[in-house]
């Protein structure tokens, strides 16, 4: 791949059918170079090809989050090949809901490496390339499991808590330097194709939007991208109207 036109740059880490496709296809509205990344390059190539039909330079990229190598060589591509990265985007998922007995020391280490280490690689990462221009923006995708543990959630909810911890420390450091780090807490169910087979009543909640709409959600995430720094949002509480508190 050569340099393409050098434009800023949009990168969503955990592009998957649902969040991930909606914050790419929003922020196809901003101009910038679009790049997805997942661990299985092939579902996202779609997405991309639809992109890139409408006039948007669009890239998709394989990548596990989890793993060091592979991030630090994706960010690296792309400063390289297409162009400099304005706003990255975690949004890896690590929703595996289990009894503390079934959780052996192997799940709840890759729950953690997905949820909360992956993040880690990510930002740093992110902050590597912002920092010396001293500009970007940082978003990352919390749950209710970031701020309470749930019956059966250990594993996903103690790696939620780490992952907000470190947008909070992100934030403190990197934001005097011009750099907007963000946490969204998604605190609802999401529409998405499990959603749709799994949750009881599923059509009648969604007649009643008590089931988030991904492009709903998509539009918060560019909104936090745009913020003015002297008003900048650390953290997003987002649910439907219906949802308990």
């Amino acid at each position: 791949m050569e340099k393409q036109s050098g434009k800023k740059t949009v990168l969503v880490l955990g592009a998957g059918d649902a969040i991930g496709s909606s914050i790419l296809r929003k922020f196809s509205e901003t101009g910038m170079a679009l790049c997805g990344a997942r661990r299985n390059k092939d579902k996202l190539d779609k997405l991309i090809d639809q992109l890139s039909s409408e006039g948007h330079e669009a890239y998709a990229f394989k990548c596990d989050a989890r793993n060091e190598q592979e991030v630090t060589k994706l960010f690296a591509k792309i400063e390289r090949e297409i162009g400099p990265l304005n706003t990255v985007i975690f949004n890896v998922g690590a929703n595996v809901p289990m009894s503390i007995l079934q959780t052996d020391s192997r799940k709840f280490f890759k729950i953690w490496e997905m949820a909360c280490f992956a993040g880690f690689l990510c930002g740093r990462e992110a902050a590597k390339y912002m920092l010396p221009r001293a500009e970007g923006t940082i978003i990352f995708s919390g749950a209710t499991a970031s701020i309470r543990g749930a019956s059966g959630f250990a594993a996903f909810a103690s790696a939620k808590h780490g992952l907000r911890a470190l947008a909070q420390s992100m934030a403190r450091e990197l934001g005097s330097k011009n750099i907007h780090v963000a946490h969204v807490v998604i605190d609802a169910a999401v529409d998405t194709e499990w959603i749709r087979e799994n949750i009881p009543h599923y059509k009648e909640l969604k007649q009643r939007s008590g089931i988030v709409d991904p492009d709903d959600l998509a539009n918060c995430y560019l909104m936090l991208q745009k913020q003015h720094r002297s008003a900048w949002t650390h953290e997003l509480d987002l649910r439907p109207s219906i949802e308990n508190w």
